[in-house]
C-alpha cells in the first residue's frame, strides 16, 4: 500500500499509556513502511478527549485521515461502558460531520492481557487509514 502522499494525524490517549505507546509504535512503523512521511501525533489525557481533538485537528490541519488510539480496560464500575460508548460514538459523529475518515483504534478490553494481545492491531489501523484514503481519492 502506497502512503507516500498521505497526511495522517494520530491521536493517542495517555490513559494506560504503557500499552498505548506500543500500539502507537506499531501504527507509525506500518505507516512509515508504506512510505507515509506526513504523520502528526497528538496526545490527549483520555479516550473521551479524542473526538473533540479529532474535530479540531480536522478543522485546522485537514489530514487525509485520523487514527484514534487508546486503551480502555474494564474496571470495577460501569465507567468502562460509558467511556467506550461515548468515545466511539463521538468519533463516528466527527467523521460523518467532517467527511474525514477516522480509524477507530481505541481498544476496549476486559483486562490488560487482552490489551497486550491487541497491540499488533496498530498495523491494521495504519493499513485501514491508507486504504480508505485510496478509496476516497477514487470517488
Amino acid at each position: 500500500m502506497d502512503g507516500s502522499k498521505a497526511k495522517i494525524a494520530i491521536i493517542l490517549s495517555e490513559f494506560n499509556i504503557h500499552i498505548g505507546e506500543e500500539l502507537l509504535k506499531n501504527t507509525v512503523e506500518e505507516l512509515k513502511r508504506c512510505g507515509t512521511k506526513k504523520i502528526e501525533i497528538i496526545r490527549v489525557p483520555g479516550a473521551l478527549e479524542i473526538p473533540l481533538t479529532a474535530q479540531k485537528i480536522i478543522e485546522k490541519k485537514s489530514p487525509d485521515a485520523v487514527i484514534a488510539l487508546g486503551v480502555i480496560i474494564k474496571g470495577q464500575t460501569s465507567h468502562y461502558e460509558h467511556v467506550s460508548r461515548e468515545s466511539i460514538n463521538g468519533l463516528m459523529t466527527v467523521s460523518l460531520l467532517t467527511g474525514t475518515p477516522i480509524i477507530q483504534g481505541i481498544l476496549t478490553v476486559l483486562n490488560e492481557k487482552q490489551a497486550k494481545k491487541r497491540i499488533v492491531l496498530g498495523k491494521e489501523y495504519a493499513q485501514t487509514a491508507l486504504s480508505i484514503i485510496k478509496t476516497f481519492s477514487s470517488l
